[in-house]
This record gives C-alpha cells, sequence and structure tokens, in this order.
C-alpha cells in the first residue's frame, strides 16, 4: 500500500508541475521517477485521483488535478523528488499545555500519526485537520522540551 500511495503522490506532482496530454506521456513521467506501471493501472490511478482533461491556452488537452489547493499548477515546477523532499511543516505556536502546529495542506495527519506513534513521553496525543495538529502537551514539560521532542519527528521545526 506504501508504493502505491507514493505512486499516486508522485502523480500529483507530476500532473501540477507538467502539460501532459496523454497516458504514454504520464507513464514515461512516472518511469522516469522509479514507478513502471500498465496503462490499466494508470487509468485506474487517474479516476482514483479524479483527475481530467483540461484545454490549455494553446488549445491542446492536458491532465489536471481537481481543485485542491496543494496541487495548483506552478509556473516554475521543480523536479518532483525536489517537491517531495519539501517538509510539510509550516509552524509552530504554544498555549499552555497545548501547542498547534500549521502544516502544508494534507500534511497535517501524517506528521500527527508519526508523533503519536514515537512514543514521545512528552505529549498526551493529537487532534489533526488539514493542515493544523493540536497538540496536548503533558503537565511540567517545557516548550523548549516539547519543541526538543517533536525535532525528533519533524527535523525542521527549529
Amino acid at each position: 500500500m506504501k508504493i502505491k500511495n507514493t505512486r499516486l503522490e508522485t502523480l500529483r506532482l507530476i500532473i501540477s508541475s507538467q502539460q501532459l496530454g496523454s497516458q504514454e506521456e504520464l507513464l514515461s513521467a512516472l518511469q522516469k521517477e522509479g514507478f513502471k506501471l500498465t496503462q490499466a493501472t494508470l487509468s485506474r490511478d487517474l479516476k482514483q485521483l479524479k483527475v481530467a482533461k483540461a484545454a490549455t491556452m494553446s488549445g491542446n488537452y492536458v491532465y489536471v488535478l481537481p481543485n485542491e489547493s496543494m496541487y495548483k499548477r506552478v509556473s516554475t515546477p521543480s523536479t518532483v523528488k525536489e517537491m517531495m523532499q519539501m517538509p510539510g511543516f509550516v509552524s509552530l505556536n504554544f498555549s499552555g499545555n497545548m501547542a498547534v502546529i500549521k502544516t502544508r495542506p494534507g500534511y497535517a495527519s501524517s506528521i500527527a500519526w508519526n508523533i503519536d506513534n514515537s512514543d514521545l513521553p512528552e505529549f498526551l496525543g493529537t487532534i489533526a485537520g488539514a493542515d493544523t495538529i493540536f497538540v496536548a502537551i503533558k503537565e511540567g514539560v517545557s516548550h523548549s522540551e516539547a519543541v526538543e521532542a517533536l525535532s525528533t519527528v519533524i527535523p525542521n521545526i527549529k
């Protein structure tokens, strides 16, 4: 399942950063990223992602993603590998024994899952939305101790 999720994320990034109009072009782009799959698998992936074709200004039809802010087409695309290495973490703020972590859209649940499953004794648990995580901090844990513990899960938090 992890391979499929990585493939789907790669496919989203390819579609949002390149103007490709055929499944052959998509298969080629995926192969360059290390994914070898059949046209039937690609078709199922496109259906699952609700990918459509839309006309460009030049009249060509290209694949587009549904209207999700995280995958808006960018004018100066990075490589897929560079985009996948971009951190989801945006900011961290405290209020008492609560921390609020802001993330890029779609990253909150995976970061919260990593926090919850890292057995960090400083935290009671998390609640995640699309781009926000609430973290309950145990009594007596300082904000600097919380940041230090979170840095084991979110390397760029400092």
